[in-house]
Order: C-alpha cells, then structure tokens, then sequence
C-alpha cells in the first residue's frame, strides 16, 4: 500500500512538471516578452514576463553576481528537505502529503526554468479595476494549492491524525 501511495505522490509531481513545461514552451512560441492576450476583458489576460527573483517577483529588480545559481541551489535545498519531509509521512496523510506533490511538481517547474532559462516564465495575469495579481503559472498555481492542502491538514480536514510539525 505504502509503495502505491508514494508511486501516486511521485506522479502527481511529474505530471505537474510535464504540465508546467508544456504550458510555459506555448506561452515562449506564441507570446513575446512583455506580450499580452486578453483572454476575459478586465479581468484575465495572459501576458508574457520573465520573473528572474523569487516568488511574488521579490529580488526581481535586484542583481548580484550568481544571483541565478544561488536561486537555483537555495530551491534544490528547499526540494530536497520537502522530498524528504514528505518521504517521511505516514501513509494515511493523503491530503498532506497530495499538497507536498503538488508543491514539489510546482518548485521543480519553476526550477527547470531557472535553471534552463536563468528565469521563470509567468503569464497569468488577473486584475480587477486598479487591483493587478502578480503573474504567474501553472507551477505556481500548484504551489498555492499545495500549501491550501497543507493547511487544512494541518487543520484535520484530511483524516483524524494531524501531520506532525515540520
């Protein structure tokens, strides 16, 4: 049981990843840099941008030497310790351990293209009025539902055992 749990983790991961990289090779064929296509007038569009910082766009604006391999070995570390984490959960913490394929998918995605790239592609992008969201992607996208999952684990929403602490 314990075997099929995890080849499922492992799975949802890789599709995320898959799903992510072929996203984000449409998004570079068809949109240039800076790009946008409207998809819901006032609402969603999606529009091209290379995010070379961290998440929500933080250090985008900032250079330092390496500043590309740093990102990328601080997100290998950080991939690492959540693999392991989640390698670590009981079986029975499926909603727990769902969020962390979900996040780990969605960190390497993004880590591919750092990597690749020397940045990650975004594209999404919703606004309301004078409200603008970061852009982001499908990567992205699944670490926000990831960490949701988390959550309510960690709330008992998954079963009657709380996932032990980090």
């Amino acid at each position: 049981m314990a075997l099929h749990s995890r080849q499922r983790d492992l799975w949802i991961a890789a599709v995320i990843v898959l799903l992510d990289q072929v996203v984000k090779a449409i998004v570079r064929s068809e949109l240039t840099l800076n790009e946008s296509v409207t998809v819901i007038p006032g609402f969603f569009d999606l529009t091209r941008v290379h995010n070379t910082g961290t998440a929500f766009g933080f250090m985008n604006a900032t250079d330092f030497p390496f500043k590309t391999l740093v990102l990328a070995c601080v997100a290998v570390a950080a991939l690492v310790a959540l693999a392991m984490y989640a390698a670590s959960l009981p079986v029975n913490q499926w909603l727990a351990r769902t969020g962390l394929a979900l996040i780990l998918g969605g960190a390497a995605g993004n880590l591919i293209d750092r990597v690749a790239q020397g940045y990650v592609v975004d594209f999404v992008d919703l606004y309301w009025s004078g409200w603008h969201f970061w852009a982001f992607n499908v990567a992205d996208a699944s670490i926000t539902v990831g960490v949701a999952l988390m959550i309510l684990d960690l709330l008992g929403a998954g079963s009657r055992h709380v996932s032990r602490a980090v």
